[in-house]
């Protein structure tokens, strides 16, 4: 499909080519200021309220609301996969150039709006967030900095996705500014702990995905079926207050030091649009227990890259480059593991899945690895080094797929550190 001629020209380069169709939520802010689904195409997001009548299949056509009446993408994902895929094959269809829409100006003139005249918002309505550690090399250096070697991994991580219950409400849409977040901390040469701005403020390389439909309190969804709960995904920066974290995490985990803020990508990129750019699980040792094994190859190509530009300059430096590919755990384990127990998820939840770092130092996805707890500087650009965020430092991740001839990427991840406001 890729090279069919298309009512907009999609430059080589796009991230929103006519293989990805990704959904968002966006406004014209002096215009049209109510919030509403949409695609993107090259350089134009397509206004699906403005079109939602051409959906004339047999699930679409009976829930046009979902387009017409919804300011997030959470009544649309509830439909599941079958009105998911029909919207994919409805938008590919309108955007060819001998379509209905390519043939109604007045509908294309009012429908397709350049990106740079949109206000994106977060694509859904995030109920629950939850965050795992499902990098096994990410997890071994954590542990190797903090209790050595010999005791990297704990017992229970080649066992289960370990993971833990994020803040939902301070998720938020690419571009939206992080205040440095005050707190406790004790360092390693303090008797006493205090108060003040974090010094360590890190990144985390991630990527989410966005649920689809939920299950019902006390049944869990089996991983056999898990892939028909996944609507897409989206990047995530989960910035992280590392001297806070390090003192509160005992023994319940993050808290304040990882709450102030998620940030995440406008655009939620489905999983049929991943589809050709599978590739093999992560073999598994020991094998997992029977609820968390699956055959099927549920892994992807996803090349990420996470550049810094330092407060005062206008170019950034490219301080990572890594790929999901890596991760130990998949998506469908992920799930399957947070419902074995009856706990049920619903449309528009958010599953992190932990910082993504490969072998190589390069792919590592946050700074507390890079610059190995701080014990040395990263070169960001000629002269100008980190080991940790400074106020006014803006972080930008970014994902694509490249794979015969196809093209689809993320957008951006994007969040500048703004300096405490208490202290």
């Amino acid at each position: 499909m890729s090279s069919e001629p298309l009512i907009v020209h999609v430059p080589v380069e796009s991230d929103f080519t006519i293989d990805n169709i990704p959904f968002g939520v966006f406004s014209t802010e002096h215009i049209h200021p109510k919030k509403r689904p949409c695609t993107a195409i090259g350089e134009f997001v397509l206004d699906l309220s403005k079109i939602a009548d051409l959906f004339d299949g047999p699930i679409l056509s009976q829930y046009t609301a979902v387009f017409t009446e919804a300011q997030a993408l959470n009544p649309f994902l509830a439909l599941g996969r079958g009105a998911w895929l029909e919207a994919r094959l409805k938008i590919q269809e309108l955007l060819k150039a001998d379509s209905v829409l390519a043939k109604n100006k007045a509908l294309r003139d009012v429908s397709l709006i350049p990106l740079s005249d949109v206000l994106m918002h977060i694509p859904v309505d995030i109920g629950d967030y939850t965050d795992f550690y499902s990098s096994k090399q990410h997890a071994t250096n954590v542990g190797i900095m903090f209790r050595g070697k010999d005791n990297a991994l704990m017992p229970n991580w080649t066992h289960l996705p370990v993971g833990y219950h994020g803040r939902a409400s301070s998720v938020v849409v690419s571009g939206t500014p992080i205040v440095r977040p005050c707190g406790q901390m004790k360092p390693d040469d303090c008797a006493l702990p205090s108060y003040g701005a974090s010094k360590l403020l890190d990144i985390e390389l991630e990527m989410g995905f966005i649920v689809g439909p939920g299950n019902a309190l006390g049944h869990p969804i089996p991983i056999q079926e898990a892939q028909d709960h996944i609507f897409g995904m989206v990047l995530v920066n989960d910035w992280s207050a590392r001297d806070i974290q390090k003192w509160e995490y005992v023994p319940l985990g993050p808290f304040l030091g990882k709450s102030f803020g998620t940030t995440i990508s406008p655009w939620v990129i489905t999983m049929e649009a991943l589809e050709h750019f599978k590739v093999g699980n992560v073999k598994q040792d020991p094998m997992p227990l029977s609820y968390l094994r699956h055959t099927d190859d549920f892994n992807f190509d996803i090349k990420l890259t996470v550049s810094l530009r330092p407060n005062g300059y206008q170019e950034s430096g490219v301080v990572c480059r890594s790929n999901f590919r890596h991760l130990y755990w998949t998506m469908k384990q992920q799930l399957a593991h947070h419902t074995v127990n009856g706990c049920n998820v619903r449309p528009g939840d958010l599953l992190a899945s932990g910082t993504i770092s490969g072998d190589d130092e390069t792919s590592y996805g946050s700074l507390l690895e890079l610059t190995w707890k701080g014990s040395k500087e990263l070169e960001v650009l000629p002269g100008v080094k980190r080991k940790f965020l400074q106020d006014g430092d803006t972080v930008i991740i970014e994902g694509r797929c490249e794979k015969n001839g196809r093209r689809i990427g993320f957008g951006q991840c994007t969040g500048m550190i703004l300096p405490a406001l208490n202290q």
